[in-house]
């Protein structure tokens, strides 16, 4: 072993063993040794005697970088070396025919062949065709040698496409026109014959060497898009491609391969007319039973990724072919594979280069505008319909992930939301072209779901609540209120049940989503406003153990009552007191020190609540007690806690705090269901109930000054109370002012407060002498 050996060892050293100085220095002379002018015939030398393979790697590598930046100011006899020694490594041969103990690297590990074909490649990106026109005819007779050079061919071949032909990858000008000329001359010169060679390495290899076979077809498949198809399409070898993926007991991975060139050839660019004949002459029928198999199995994934492709040029054609020219014919062999395509969606593992929806969505496409559809085309509305369902269920392997929503959880949530958006609208667009079997569909759907006693199916029963919920999103307001009979069966049926899979997250919050979607439905239709009450009352609404589902349950309550308003009055005793619990549980310490997120943070019972009672269509008696109920122990909790604050130490009183910040939202939320007409005309005692009551939350400002959050709170109670009572409340607002404006900033702060908050423009006025006479008496002239 030599110094630049050594050198090169040491360098590709990953153990940490090797002092980093000494590392170092190997770079350093192997980089220097990379400079001089005899590198090139430095590392044919190694490549021909040294059998270590990071030194035969260390010099493929650099003959490589040699070629690619030195390649048109070297020398011709160094060129005709390298192209000579390189080609002859590659054909299995000796360099120098005398040697007899030379290196054959072609029995090397794959890594050391492929850096072989990359340097291959590199002289036919210089030289072929003007300078190296023979380099594909000269491989060709060499393949006799049997697999190891089959192997290199097939291997170089593959390097060709990833580095110069294939679009996949980004590529210059330049290396366009190179890729250009190169496909030009083969196509001139040798590939009729490597066809051919690769037809007879398949006929010969394929019960002795299956493996070699399917590596051979992986690169045939690389070259069919711009190779001329005939020489595939032809009885020989079409029907060879079709034996290899029929006949049971070979190798998966050979069938697979066979498959994948199958995929090639129908998916060439071609005019729709002899694409549609190419098509037709393959009888692709022949496969459709394969995709019954082993989901997993490498054989079901390429027939599935070939299958779809198929259906995908065929469906092409059939928008762009007219009567004449063979639409009729093309819908025919739609027909035919459609059936396999809806299997294969929905048990298989799908190309991610095939497109579902858009798929589909083209497809359906073509049946709008049409007077009736056909029966097939029904049935496949039907199993598109199918394939949606299955596609929009979350997968059970997230559920626990989902229930708590963890990170994970969150992440899959967030990608189905994304990833449905899609499938909705293609649902929407089938109900246009098919509404009755989009109805009736969604119909057995939500009954399966509904007649099922297994807690198990949370994925099955949220998918068809989510459905129903699709379905509301393309009916009318008409539709939607006077009620088709499929409302009518689905909706009692929706509000009655109670799912055994119901304390799930997901199925609790889509249930209420559905059930909120038909509230105007309800709004028609009164007999079924107990049923709706109880499913936002009960445990599957307010009620429900998971606090996330309780809050939106809260929210959509709310909407439901703003929505129904007077007909719920009869119902408002059963209201309250199935809400007593959930009222006294929103001001506890213990819930407020819970967190807490969004905008669904519980306060919406309380406007809720609001809503109902205050309407004039309940009466005042009866209105005031209710009000009093709800306001006077809040107003005696807070009482409490302001007397309590100054002996409590730093913890207790940011509890406090936050007991405080809770009952001001509640009270605040409360009185947005009192209209500025009830408090200050028809009902003022009512008004003198919320007066006494912001006296009262105006003490916070005198125990907690400097407490912007409860300010805040409290700010924004001044604000709705100032909209609803006007000017009456002013008389209140001297002893908050009094804190407010103790400094510069705050006093800026009620300025604003003026500006954005009061109208009309007297209100203002009155604010601003209210302010500048508070100022004077706290700061001075």
């Amino acid at each position: 072993m030599d110094d630049l050996e050594k050198a090169i060892l040491i360098s590709f050293d990953e153990s940490g063993e090797v002092d980093s100085v000494l590392k170092s220095q190997a770079v350093a002379f192997v980089q220097q040794i990379k400079e001089t002018p005899s590198i090139c015939s430095i590392c044919i030398e190694k490549l021909c005697f040294c059998k270590l393979v990071q030194v035969q790697f260390w010099c493929l590598q650099c003959l490589h970088e040699v070629l690619r930046a030195k390649y048109l100011s070297m020398m011709p006899e160094e060129k005709s070396l390298i192209r000579k020694s390189v080609f002859g490594m590659a054909c299995y041969e000796s360099v120098n025919a005398n040697d007899t103990n030379w290196v054959k690297l072609l029995d090397g590990p794959a890594f050391i062949k492929n850096k072989l074909a990359q340097v291959v490649v590199t002289l036919i990106y210089f030289e072929y065709p003007l300078v190296w026109p023979s380099v594909f005819v000269d491989f060709l007779p060499n393949l006799s040698k049997g697999a190891v050079v089959i192997d290199m061919f097939s291997r170089v071949l593959n390097a060709l496409d990833d580095e110069l032909i294939s679009l996949d990858y980004p590529r210059t000008g330049d290396e366009l026109a190179v890729a250009g000329r190169i496909k030009d001359a083969m196509r001139a010169q040798c590939v009729p014959q490597i066809v051919g060679a690769w037809y007879d390495i398949v006929l010969m290899y394929r019960n002795s060497d299956p493996e070699l076979c399917a590596s051979v077809l992986d690169s045939m498949r690389r070259y069919i898009s711009w190779i001329d198809i005939g020489l595939i399409v032809n009885d020989a070898f079409t029907q060879l491609l079709f034996e290899l993926m029929l006949v049971d007991g070979l190798l998966d991975q050979l069938r697979a391969a066979a498959a994948g060139v199958v995929l090639a050839v129908v998916s060439k660019r071609m005019d729709p007319k002899p694409k549609l004949a190419l098509l037709q002459s393959l009888h692709m029928s022949r496969v459709f039973r394969l995709v019954a198999g082993d989901g997993d199995s490498e054989l079901v994934s390429s027939v599935a990724s070939l299958l779809t492709g198929y259906a995908n040029e065929v469906l092409e054609c059939a928008n762009s072919l007219s009567l004449e020219d063979g639409k009729g014919v093309s819908r025919e062999l739609l027909n035919e594979v459609l059936p396999s395509v809806f299997y294969v969606m929905q048990n298989c593992e799908v190309d991610s280069a095939f497109s579902i929806v858009q798929f589909l969505s083209v497809y359906v496409g073509t049946m709008k505008g049409l007077p009736t559809l056909t029966e097939t085309q029904l049935l496949h509305v039907g199993q598109i319909l199918e394939v949606i369902r299955a596609h929009i269920q979350f997968d059970p392997m997230y559920r626990s992930n989902l229930d708590v929503l963890d990170k994970i959880g969150r992440e899959e949530e967030d990608r189905m939301v994304e990833f449905r958006k899609d499938l909705f609208v293609l649902l929407r667009n089938i109900g246009r072209v098919a509404p009755d079997v989009t109805q009736i569909f969604i119909r057995n759907s939500l009954a399966s779901a509904v007649s099922s006693s297994d807690d198990r199916n949370v994925e099955e029963v949220e998918a068809a609540l989510s459905l129903f919920y699709e379905l509301g999103e393309s009916l009318s307001d008409d539709a939607m209120r006077n009620g088709s009979s499929l409302l009518r069966e689905l909706v009692p049926m929706l509000l009655s049940t109670k799912f055994p899979c119901h304390s799930n997250r997901l199925v609790a919050l889509v249930y209420l989503d559905t059930i909120n979607r038909y509230m105007k439905f309800v709004l028609e239709n009164t007999q079924y406003i107990p049923m709706a009450l109880c499913a936002f009352l009960d445990e599957r609404g307010i009620h429900h153990p998971n606090a996330k589902v309780s809050r939106r349950a809260s929210y959509l309550f709310m909407r439901g009552v703003k929505l129904l308003k007077a007909k719920l009055v009869p119902y408002i005793e059963t209201i309250m007191q199935s809400l007593q619990d959930t009222v006294a549980q929103f001001t506890k310490m213990d819930s407020v020190l819970k967190e807490v997120s969004g905008s669904e943070d519980g306060s919406h019972v309380f406007e809720a609540i609001g809503l109902l009672i205050g309407m004039e269509d309940v009466p005042l008696e009866k209105q005031s007690d209710y009000l009093s109920a709800l306001l006077t122990p809040l107003c005696q909790q807070v009482e409490v806690a302001l007397l309590n604050a100054k002996s409590q130490n730093h913890e207790g009183s940011l509890a406090r705090i936050g007991n405080i910040q809770q009952i001001i939202v509640a009270i605040n939320a409360l009185s947005k269901g009192f209209s500025q007409k009830l408090i200050t005309t028809s009902r003022p005692a009512i008004g003198l109930m919320f007066k006494q009551t912001l006296d009262i939350l105006l003490e916070i400002l005198v125990v907690f000054p400097r407490v912007e959050s409860l300010r805040c709170k409290v700010t924004s109670f001044i604000h709705r109370m100032v909209e609803t009572l006007g000017t009456s409340v002013f008389p209140y607002l001297p002893k908050a002012l009094e804190h407010l404006l103790t400094e510069s900033e705050l006093f800026i702060e009620a300025i604003d407060f003026a500006n954005a908050v009061l109208q009309p423009k007297e209100l203002v006025d009155s604010w601003f002498c209210l302010i500048s006479s508070s100022a004077n008496s706290v700061l001075g002239p």
